[in-house]
């Protein structure tokens, strides 16, 4: 099992349009797991603490390596990471066996 895990921090300063972001961050990736059959399971969500920390992260398992890279070539994650690419101004991600 290959379990896949980022966090994003978006670009915005404002508060309320940080808020709308990572929710949508969080519900367009979130569906991916209707669309996407290499999702084993999928975790996703905005910080609720604040401060310092990472505005949204995501959690994902695939049963092997090329469970991930279909995930992540597949047509409609390139759709939500495109929209991603354009609110964040940084990503840290790994991939791990569990």
């Amino acid at each position: 099992m290959i379990r896949h895990v980022v966090a994003w921090k978006l670009r915005t300063e404002d508060p309320a349009e940080r808020a709308a972001q990572a929710a949508k961050v969080s519900a367009d990736l979130g569906a991916l797991r209707e669309v996407v059959p290499s999702i084993v399971d999928l975790s996703i969500g905005p910080d609720v603490v604040g401060g310092g920390n990472w505005d949204v992260a995501l959690v994902a398992d695939f049963a092997d390596r090329a469970g991930l890279d279909a995930y992540q070539t597949h047509p409609d994650h390139q759709a939500v990471a495109g929209y991603i690419r354009s609110v964040v101004s940084d990503r840290v991600a790994v991939d791990f066996e569990v």
